[in-house]
């Protein structure tokens, strides 16, 4: 069947049936292709069951069309009843496309085929050369013949076999084993046996076929090994191909195989030079067989093969340590909170030893920085936690880089080195704490006034990471978030409130690994409040006038100054004195009692009515500064009274309205601006000049 292959293979035919006597060359299908831009190609990509049995397939050009055959073989021997079924790939390949395609073979049975093929089924046979001293009984051919076990076939040997000629009958088995007479051969030299044998399957099928059996002397010539070392030590690290050792023996034109073993995947020998090399890698821990293999050697002249010596050799294959440990893992990068326990496991390296699998390594811990730390360590293969971690002193949350040293025990040493970092990350265990603290404050302290710090600890490093609040309490205190200093942002006012207890939070920060976790903690701190004497004294009432009568040689009570702070009711100590109109120093005051003292002899006594206007300084006299004070007025009229006169009187005259002392308050209003809006105002207003110049030209220019 032909077909024009075009986009896949799928055209091609599923199944061909050729039938078993088919022969070598024959021609099982050919096919089409159309490809035009470039040369293709027809693969036969692999035969299951694999077999020689077909030829590569063949592309041929006609007339712009490529014609690819398939054939068979000159080694092809279909049996159907050995293998019946072949599958061919094939793969068609046209520039960048690739076409795959299965072809079925189908192999049928041929009753008139004779199982009977090759030099043995031809007139002139098939020729075996063998010497004379071959062992008696030995088998000196094959007869291979397709389906010769399945088919039960039987074989004889048909033609005669008298003496003197034969030395013996030849045999042959169901096996197809042609076996030396049981006298041997010798003496019969240059002598061709022909043996007709005939091979019969079932009933009435049956096949002819002729072995010559042609006995060979022996050599006059003396074949032999030189004196050879039959030990022979190599190391595994020899590459396929390397030389082992070359084997000499005498004799003319000498060739060199090896016997056994068979087959032989480690060595091979040359046939001309005796050179045995390695033919594979000799890995002794894949392959443990192949630490020591006996060899054996054969010699023999290439024109008389069965001249021949053979040697036993014994390889012998020495480990060489060419692979250091393999870990895992490889490399070990992690990290532990500093809470983590003493005999904490981090983790367990698994080693094997390429070159020894099942050996025994030594396992070594050094560290690079800090070095000697002792807060890790190596017990057999596990790495542990040894020492308690901290990270609440300067630099001590450390990286821990270390490297884990794995060697062997072969030579050379071979080591291999496992990279570990450790990364000790802080953790948040302990709440901040202040100390209670007392301040204390003026009551005219004006706002923003710094009253002192709250200092909180923490043993958790960095130590100073604390924020601190203030949880609830009054608004006219603040705390600094970061310094902890207070400060007032109101008034103060002793006379209504002398105690102020304020309760500081403080939570820390930037401690952890998780940024989220925080510990906080609480102090109260106490403000006292200390009094000022803002408020003068207050007289009253603030002018008096009186009229008093003496007597000479006599001291009179005049009045008494009464005074007090209203808003401080409780401040009772007060210091007076005479400040003005006490020209005579004849008025003195015991305490805030006026008197007047009428001891003066002489022209000096009044004789009549004098007048006395006093100014009265009364301030207070507390430990509170500054010391505020007042003035009253007093007015004594004084009278002389005549020598008659026995008594003295003192008059108090009411003060006539309109001349009530008047106190007037006058209060100045101004406002004074922040610097920052006199600032903005001056920028705002010469925005507004250029703005209005620039407006202005545009509308002269228009």
């Amino acid at each position: 069947l032909n077909c024009l292959f075009l986009t896949e293979l799928h055209c091609l035919p599923w199944f061909i049936n050729v039938s078993e006597s088919q022969g070598p060359g024959t021609i099982l299908q050919s096919f089409s292709f159309n490809c035009t831009s470039h040369i293709p190609t027809l693969q036969l990509v692999h035969v299951q069951p694999p077999t020689t049995f077909f030829n590569p397939p063949s592309l041929t050009r006609r007339q712009g069309t490529y014609v690819g055959m398939v054939t068979l073989s000159s080694l092809a021997r279909l049996d159907a009843l050995s293998v019946n079924h072949y599958q061919l790939q094939l793969r068609f390949t046209c520039g960048n496309r690739v076409m795959e395609g299965p072809l079925s073979v189908n192999v049928q049975r041929d009753p008139a085929h004779s199982a009977c093929a090759g030099r043995f089924a031809s007139p002139a046979g098939e020729i075996i050369q063998v010497l004379e001293t071959v062992t008696p009984g030995a088998r000196l051919y094959t007869l291979l013949l397709p389906g010769l076990e399945l088919q039960r076939a039987q074989i004889s040997i048909i033609s005669a076999q008298d003496p003197p000629y034969f030395p013996g009958p030849f045999s042959i088995n169901g096996q197809g084993w042609l076996l030396a007479p049981s006298q041997g051969l010798r003496g019969q030299a240059q002598k061709v046996f022909q043996l007709q044998i005939l091979v019969t399957f079932g009933q009435n099928q049956s096949c002819l076929g002729m072995l010559k059996v042609k006995v060979l002397p022996v050599p006059s010539s003396q074949i032999s090994f030189l004196k050879q070392a039959s030990n022979i030590t190599i190391l595994e690290d020899l590459p396929p191909g390397g030389k082992v050792v070359q084997v000499h023996a005498q004799g003319f034109d000498i060739r060199y195989e090896i016997l056994s073993p068979v087959p032989c995947p480690l060595f091979s020998i040359g046939r001309a030079d005796g050179v045995i090399r390695t033919a594979a890698p000799l890995e002794l821990a894949q392959a443990r067989g192949s630490a020591v293999t006996s060899l054996r050697v054969k010699a023999y002249e290439r024109l008389w093969p069965w001249a021949s010596v053979d040697l036993e050799l014994t390889v012998n294959v020495r480990s060489v340590n060419r692979w250091p440990p393999r870990c895992l893992p490889a490399m070990l990068v992690t990290q532990i909170p500093e809470t983590t326990l003493v005999g904490t496991v981090l983790n367990t390296f698994t080693c094997a030893d390429p070159d020894s699998p099942g050996s025994i390594l030594d396992y070594q811990l050094q560290f690079h920085s800090p070095p000697g730390s002792a807060h890790l360590c190596l017990r057999d293969r596990v790495l542990e936690v040894n020492a308690t971690l901290d990270c609440d002193a300067p630099g001590a949350c450390f990286q821990h880089a270390a490297s884990i040293l794995v060697l062997d025990g072969g030579q050379p040493l071979m080591t291999t080195e496992v990279p570990v970092l450790v990364m000790v990350t802080p953790v948040n265990e302990f709440s901040p704490t202040c100390v209670p603290h007392k301040f204390w404050i003026r009551e005219d302290a004006g706002p923003h006034t710094l009253l002192g710090s709250v200092v909180g600890m923490d043993k958790d490093y960095p130590h100073n990471s604390i924020e601190y609040y203030i949880s609830g309490g009054p608004t006219i205190f603040s705390v600094d978030r970061l310094s902890g200093e207070v400060h007032l942002l109101g008034s103060l006012d002793y006379e209504l409130q002398t105690l102020y207890r304020l309760t500081v939070l403080l939570i820390d920060h930037s401690q952890d690994q998780d940024p989220n976790h925080h510990r906080s903690g609480s102090c109260t701190i106490t403000i006292e409040v200390e009094d000022v004497n803002d408020h003068a004294p207050e007289c009253q009432p603030p002018f008096q006038e009186l009229t008093i009568y003496t007597l000479l040689g006599h001291s009179v009570e005049v009045t008494k100054v009464s005074c007090w702070v209203p808003q401080e009711p409780q401040r009772l100590a007060f210091s007076y004195s005479i400040v003005g109109g006490n020209s005579q120093s004849q008025f003195s005051l015991q305490g805030d009692t006026l008197v007047y003292n009428n001891i003066t002899l002489g022209p000096s006594w009044p004789e009549q009515f004098y007048t006395y206007e006093l100014l009265i300084h009364v301030a207070d006299a507390g430990p509170s500064i500054p010391h505020l004070s007042t003035t009253a007025t007093v007015i004594v009229h004084l009278v002389p009274w005549s020598a008659s006169t026995v008594a003295t009187h003192t008059h108090r005259a009411t003060v006539p309205s309109v001349r009530t002392p008047l106190l007037v308050t006058d209060t100045e209003t101004f406002w004074q601006p922040e610097p920052w809006f006199v600032v903005v105002l001056t920028v705002t207003s010469a925005l507004f000049v250029l703005a209005l110049c620039w407006l202005l030209s545009k509308l002269f220019q228009g």
